[in-house]
Formats: structure tokens, sequence, C-alpha cells
């Protein structure tokens, strides 16, 4: 039994990139294995990742980011005790993976936490979220920025949280989750190609056990806004997103309302 099972999915990544990530992760005295799902073209990737520890598996075909992590979970069912979902323009220092480790097994009641994800230069990126209307996600992945600023409440200030924080709505940058969940909740939703996958696996997950921000680990993550420079992207988000709403509730969604009442009154309760 592994304590955990990572995966990465790829889609022209370059090597670099990847050879950070793949050391971030085999840099642990816990017992790991990671799956690298190549969803190129060209499988360019094969020959950095030849640890023993690191399989790779090339789809010669692009399955989308749900659909790629979903192999890895179904090879790594019954074999692990926490399973991550990791971007490859991610990397971290030594003993992130172990303080998420100690932190999950000592509070049972949490399925999915995610640690404080910095850029290359340290600055914060803030990827607590409230669940999202239509007119939150839509605007402010399109980045207009006169609404984006009236929008902003939905995007918590992670710069806020000095604790363990509640949060509804995670980033799929990285989600250290309970390998057991998958059987009580499903994988992920391969309806959605890319682009709220994360929202609908955590919002899931949300209801039956508890989703934090724990910032006393942290990675560093490159992030890019492809879909604000990419049409190709740009077309997945907004057939995704209709895809989401279509499943949870356009604006008349009480379930989602009452999930957000709860986090903030949490979340301002902690402030005091």
């Amino acid at each position: 039994m592994y304590d955990i099972v990572g995966s990465i999915v790829t889609f022209k990544n370059s090597k670099d990139d990847i050879k950070k990530a793949i050391v971030s992760f085999l840099n642990s005295r816990l017992n790991t294995y990671l799956y690298i799902i190549d969803n190129s073209p060209a499988d360019d990737l094969r020959d950095v990742c030849v640890s023993k520890n690191v399989e790779y598996i090339f789809n010669n075909n692009n399955l989308g980011f749900g659909a790629g992590h979903n192999i890895a979970i179904r090879k790594a069912s019954g074999k692990s005790r926490y399973s991550l979902i990791l971007n490859p323009d991610v990397y971290f220092e030594g003993g992130t993976l172990e303080r998420l480790f100690d932190f999950m097994e000592q509070n049972p009641a949490v399925g999915l936490a995610m640690p404080k994800v910095l850029y290359p230069d340290g600055s914060l990126q803030d990827l607590c979220k409230l669940l999202p209307n239509p007119c939150d996600m839509f605007f402010r992945k399109a980045n207009i920025r006169p609404l984006n600023r009236l929008l902003s409440r939905k995007r918590l200030n992670c710069a806020g949280f000095s604790g363990v924080t509640d949060v509804p709505y995670l980033s799929g940058c990285f989600m250290f989750i309970r390998s057991n969940i998958f059987r009580q909740v499903g994988l992920f939703d391969e309806r959605f190609f890319i682009h709220f996958e994360d929202l609908d696996l955590t919002r899931r997950i949300h209801e039956l056990y508890r989703t934090v921000y724990y910032p006393q680990a942290w990675i560093y993550h490159k992030y890019e806004r492809s879909s604000n420079k990419d049409p190709v992207v740009f077309k997945h988000l907004v057939c995704s997103g209709i895809k989401y709403f279509n499943k949870w509730g356009w604006f008349f969604d009480k379930e989602r309302k009452n999930i957000n009442n709860k986090a903030m009154k949490g979340i301002l309760a902690s402030d005091d």
C-alpha cells in the first residue's frame, strides 16, 4: 500500500517542467508512486520518466484533464491511502507531502486539502473560492476587468487565512485527496474536457467531507491564463461551463447559496 499515488496529465509540456514536478514528488520519505499521463501527440517525455516509481502512459490522443487523471486513479484503486492530482507546472520543496499527509492523518473529517499556492516569485495565488454563479465565472474567466472588480468577492483572500480554512472550491493544480473518496463520489466527470472539472469534484467531495485550504504547506505554480490567449481553450471553457451549470443549476441554486453562506460564516468567525 502506497502512502500517496500522484498523477500528472501532460500536453506538450516542457521536459524541464516535468522533471521539476517529478523530482518534487519523489523527494519524500513517504512511500510514493507517480503516473505521468501524456496526452501529447508525441511521446517526447518518455525519456524523463525513468524512475522505478514513475509510470509513463502515452495516450497519443488528448483525452482532457479529468479523463487523463481518471486513468491513473483507476490504476491506483486500492493501492494508496491518498491521491495527489498534480499540475505539470508545479514544484515544491522536500517535506511538503509529509506535512499534508500528517495533517490528513490527524483530521479524518477532511477529504480534500490544497496547500498555499505561490507564483515562482513567491507572491500568493488566490485560489480559494466560493461556488460561482454563471456571471461570476464567465466574466472572471473572460477577464473583463470592470466586472472582475465587482465580482472579486467570489475569489477569497487567501492571504487573510493564517490557519486551516474550509473552502468550497479548491484549484485542480494540487488536490490532496483521500483515495477511498473516489468510491463514494466517483472520479472526475469526463464531460468536462478542461475547466470546471476541479470545481465539480470539489463540490461532490464537499457534500461528504471538509474541503480545506492548508497554508502550513506550500507549492510553486507557474500558472498561465491560457483561456485568455487560445480561442480553442476558451471554447472548451464555455462548453464546460454550460455543462457544469446544467448539472448543478444556473441562477437558482439553493445549495450553492447555502454552501457559500456557511463558508463565509466560518471564515468570519475564524477572524474574530
